[in-house]
C-alpha cells in the first residue's frame, strides 16, 4: 500500500504519535534526562529489596540448620536439633521478611508512636524527669 492509499484516520494517528513523541523529547530535554536516571534508581531499590529478601530466607535456614548441626554434634542427639532448629531458623527468615516488607523496625531505636499514644508504651514526646 502507497503511502498516498492509506486512510485519514491513519494520518491522523501517525501526526498525533509524531506530537506526543516530540512532547516527550522536549519534557526530557528540559528535565536534563533525569527522568531515566530515576527509573534507573527504582529499577534497582526493587532488586535490592528482591536480594535482601532472599538473602534473609536463606540466612535463616542456615543459621538455624548450622545451630542444630552443632547442638546435635555436641550432644549426640542427631537429627532431632538439627530439624527443629531447621524449622525455628525457617520461622525467623519469614518474620524477618514480614518486617521489611511492612517497614517494622526500620531503624534503631524505633517507636510506633501511634502505640505509644493510645496506652501501648511510653509516649516519646513526654521526657521523664524534667
Amino acid at each position: 500500500m502507497a503511502q498516498q492509499d492509506r486512510p485519514p484516520s491513519l494520518d491522523r494517528l501517525d501526526a498525533r504519535l509524531r506530537a506526543a513523541q516530540k512532547r516527550r523529547d522536549a519534557n526530557r530535554a528540559g528535565r536534563g534526562g533525569r527522568r531515566d536516571a530515576e527509573d534507573r534508581t527504582d529499577r534497582g531499590k526493587g532488586i535490592g529489596l528482591a536480594l535482601r529478601i532472599g538473602t534473609e530466607l536463606v540466612a535463616g535456614v542456615a543459621v538455624g540448620v548450622a545451630i542444630g548441626l552443632g547442638l546435635d554434634w555436641w550432644l549426640g542427639t542427631k537429627p532431632w536439633l538439627m530439624i527443629v532448629f531447621f524449622f525455628l531458623g525457617a520461622g525467623a527468615g519469614i518474620v524477618n521478611v514480614y518486617r521489611t516488607m511492612s517497614g517494622l523496625g526500620h531503624a534503631v531505636g524505633y517507636v510506633d508512636r501511634d502505640r505509644a499514644k493510645n496506652g501501648g508504651g511510653p509516649d516519646p514526646d513526654e521526657r521523664k524527669g524534667e
